[in-house]
C-alpha cells in the first residue's frame, strides 16, 4: 500500500486537512481505527470491502463515510486505488443538506446525499485526468461549487477544541455551560455538524490519544490509569470495541493509515 498526501487550497483549507491518495498493488487488509473526521471516497479502480455486523460489504465507488465509534477491517483489492477528502472535524456540515449524525456508523453512496446526486459527471471526468494532481483539482472544483458562502459552525469548533484540550475526558454539562448554551441545545447542534453526541466524540479522542500513547512505547497500565481505567479488563474491553483487536494485537499489527 501506498499513499501519498496532498493539501487543499486556501479556499477549502477551512473545511478539509488533506487529500490521500490510497495505492494497493496488492491485496491488503487494513484495520481503520474510529476518527473524529468524515472521509469522502472516490475509487478510481479496484474494490474495497469491509466486515460489518459479521459479514462483508462491498463499498460504492464515492462514497462518503460517518464518524464510527469502533474499528473496522477493510479489505483492499490489487489494483484499487482510492483518492480520500480528509475533512476537518466538523468540516463536512456546509457541505450537506443531512444532519451528519445521520451517516454515522455508515459508508453511504455520494448519490444518495442531497448535495451530490449529480456525480455521474465527475466519475467520467475523475478517470480522464493524466494525473492525480489534475484528479484532486477537478474535486476540488467540484467541492468549492457546493460550499461558495457557508462557514464551519464556530460554536462547535470551540467545542471540538475543549475537548481534545481535555483529552476527551470532561463533563459534557460543563462543556454546554462554558459555551453559554443549554445542554440539550447544545446536544443537538454538535450531533448534527459534529456527526456524534458529544460524549461520543469525547470517547474517540480519549482511545485516539490512548493508541498514540502506546505507539509511543509508554507502560499500557499507566496509560489507562491516566484515561480514568481503574480495572485492566474494563481498558481492554473499551480498547478492543475501539480497534477490533486486544491491546497485544494491535500493537503487533503493521499500521497503514
Amino acid at each position: 500500500m501506498t499513499i501519498e498526501t496532498y493539501f487543499p487550497t486556501p479556499e477549502l483549507s477551512p473545511f478539509i486537512q488533506t487529500y490521500k491518495v490510497i495505492e494497493t498493488p496488492a491485496e491488503v487488509v487494513n484495520h481503520v481505527l474510529p476518527e473524529t473526521s468524515p472521509v469522502m471516497v472516490f475509487r478510481l479502480s479496484g474494490q474495497v470491502s469491509v466486515n460489518h455486523h459479521g459479514g462483508t460489504d462491498v463499498l460504492e465507488p464515492f462514497v462518503v463515510s460517518g464518524l464510527r465509534k469502533s474499528g473496522r477491517a477493510m479489505r483492499y483489492d490489487s489494483g484499487t486505488i482510492n483518492i480520500l477528502v480528509v475533512f476537518r472535524e466538523g468540516g463536512i456540515a456546509p457541505f450537506l443538506r443531512e444532519p451528519l449524525h445521520e451517516l454515522s456508523d455508515t459508508s453511504i453512496a455520494m448519490d444518495c446525499l442531497d448535495g451530490f446526486r449529480d456525480t455521474g459527471p465527475l466519475e467520467v471526468q475523475l478517470a480522464e485526468q493524466p494525473s492525480h494532481t489534475a484528479r484532486i483539482a477537478l474535486i476540488e472544483r467540484f467541492l468549492l461549487s457546493r460550499v461558495s458562502g457557508k462557514t464551519p459552525d464556530n460554536m462547535v469548533l470551540v467545542a471540538i477544541q475543549k475537548i481534545h484540550n481535555a483529552g476527551g475526558q470532561l463533563r459534557i454539562k460543563e462543556l454546554a455551560a462554558s459555551l453559554h448554551v443549554s445542554q440539550d441545545v447544545f446536544e443537538k447542534r454538535f450531533r448534527r455538524v459534529a456527526g456524534l453526541s458529544a460524549k461520543q466524540f469525547a470517547y474517540i479522542v480519549k482511545m485516539k490519544s490512548v493508541v498514540a500513547k502506546g505507539r509511543s512505547g509508554q507502560p499500557l497500565a499507566q496509560i489507562a490509569l491516566d484515561a480514568g481505567y481503574f480495572d485492566q479488563p474494563h481498558f481492554n474491553k473499551d480498547f478492543k470495541l475501539f480497534t477490533g483487536l486486544t491491546p497485544t494485537e494491535f500493537f503487533k499489527s503493521p499500521v497503514f493509515w
